[in-house]
């Protein structure tokens, strides 16, 4: 009776291990499934700047912001993350993807060798861009200078060292849908929603966290803490923003400067350097977007003492 039970544990055992390591398997897009598309580096510059590419991936303490060698350090509450080398360099950069590889990366969050990358490189937001844009962007990334340069690992202890576990994360937080256009809704909303949902991740950082890790969904846009643990990200839907106007949030997202006559800084500053890029439509339909956000009361901010 104990030999059958021990078998029985073993087996079951075998069989979750088995189910774990199917569930938690890296997604991958076949170069079979791009299709037909002539990449566009110009339009790539724009989907560049969308995304704010370079407020991660350019190479710290530089003025150069299109040398994406990495190596910026991103902190969190599970260790910090170091930003890769995306430039084209050959061996340390991306330099040999294919255009698979990069939709594949930004998509499914899953490297060319087939690991799982963490989602402090935001793919839960950038699987909502075309593939047009993705493919684009790369066009775009190629036309730059090769940096040198391996980006160090990750400083994560267990078990968030273990990247197979990411696996069963996505399963919970990565939906793969793509932008899905509103047809209720006019031309410009839904620009302004495919650019702040898809390339520009705003929620990413404008939207509180569970304990795993994921976006708070009944909250999102709402605010909270900095995710690098200092700070608070304002909330950004109309219970925060009720009394700006479009032509505040245009004109912070052009220059910087807010109702106050102030100007932001540190990662908000980096990002109106990446907005400011873009065309006034493309400022203004963010704005129209953001500011139809339905009021959402996020967490409360903890009283300055």
């Amino acid at each position: 009776m104990l030999r059958k039970l021990v078998i029985l544990a073993v087996a079951a055992a075998v069989l979750g291990l088995a189910a774990f390591w199917f569930l938690t398997a890296p997604g991958t897009v076949p170069a079979s499934a791009l299709g037909s598309h002539t990449p566009d580096a110009t339009k790539g510059r724009t989907v560049f700047f969308a995304g704010g590419c370079s407020s991660c991936h350019a190479t710290p303490n530089q003025d150069e912001k299109l040398r994406l060698g990495g190596g910026l350090g991103l902190k969190s509450p599970f260790g910090t993350f170091y930003v890769p080398n995306i430039s084209p360099d050959p061996i340390d950069g991306i330099g040999r993807w294919s255009e698979a590889d990069f939709v594949t990366a930004m998509v499914k969050g899953t490297s060319p060798d087939g690991r799982h990358y963490y989602p402090a490189f935001p793919y839960t937001s950038y699987q909502r861009m075309t593939q047009a844009d993705l493919r684009d962007l790369f066009a775009f990334i190629k036309t730059l200078t090769p940096m040198q340069g391996r980006v160090r690992d990750h400083d994560l202890g267990f078990p968030f060292n273990i990247r197979r576990t990411l696996g069963g994360w996505k399963l919970l937080f990565l939906d793969g849908e793509p932008f899905k256009p509103d047809p209720g809704k006019p031309a410009e909303w839904n620009r302004g929603a495919y650019l702040v949902n898809g390339p520009g991740h705003c929620a990413e950082c404008h939207s509180p966290r569970n304990m795993l890790g994921g976006i708070i969904a009944g909250q999102r846009f709402a605010g909270g803490p900095d995710p690098e643990g200092e700070g608070w990200v304002p909330n950004i839907t109309q219970h925060g923003l009720s009394s700006w106007s479009l032509e505040d949030i245009t004109k912070l997202l052009e220059t910087g400067e807010n109702r106050d006559s102030d100007t932001v800084g540190g990662n908000m500053g980096k990002v109106v350097g990446n907005t400011s890029q873009l065309s006034a439509e493309d400022r203004a339909a963010m704005a129209i977007y953001v500011k139809s956000l339905p009021a959402v009361e996020g967490p409360k901010r903890p009283e300055k003492k």
